[in-house]
């Protein structure tokens, strides 16, 4: 009876602590799994609440990498860092968001994070300058080619444009 109670117990605690997870923010199935394991609770019980939760339509990965991929965006991140952060989570497809996105778009977002955080100062005759700002959009996710195009613009180009 005691052995009952016990696996009823790692149940109830295993979808508890996993709704109460969902019900702050969207994760993947990975992250749940994750946190889950923590709390060393048994993995073929964690398969089964989930499995169940996404049943329900509680937790879906391709909704956690939309709203995820549209956060980071939101916040001047680029694809290629966005995509590896999916990755990380357990998300191996590109959600509908980014690919909904064309190369100009993203050069338009990080002309625009530019313009926020640095100005749109010509370059030409700064190389230390510019190669300060090369280094912070490849790190936010760009691609070389969208780095250069974002840098090649300054104030005298976005004012004709």
């Amino acid at each position: 009876m005691a052995k009952q109670e016990n696996s009823d117990d790692q149940e109830y605690k295993a979808r508890s602590v996993a709704l109460r997870l969902l019900a702050r923010r969207e994760h993947s199935r990975q992250e749940l799994t994750l946190k889950l394991k923590q709390r060393k609770l048994d993995g073929s019980l964690i398969s089964m609440v989930l499995d169940d939760y996404e049943n329900e339509g509680w937790l879906d990965d391709a909704r956690f990498a939309d709203i995820y991929s549209r956060q980071r965006m939101d916040l001047g991140y680029g694809p290629l860092r966005i995509l590896s952060e999916l990755q990380q989570r357990g998300i191996h497809q590109a959600p509908g968001c980014l690919d909904e996105l064309s190369d100009a778009d993203w050069v338009r977002n990080a002309l625009l994070l530019r313009e926020k955080r640095f100005g749109l100062f010509d370059l030409a005759d700064d190389w230390d300058e510019k190669v300060r700002q090369a280094r912070f959009f490849t790190r936010r996710g760009f691609t070389g080619g969208q780095v250069d195009r974002v840098l090649a613009v300054s104030e005298s180009d976005s004012l004709e444009g």
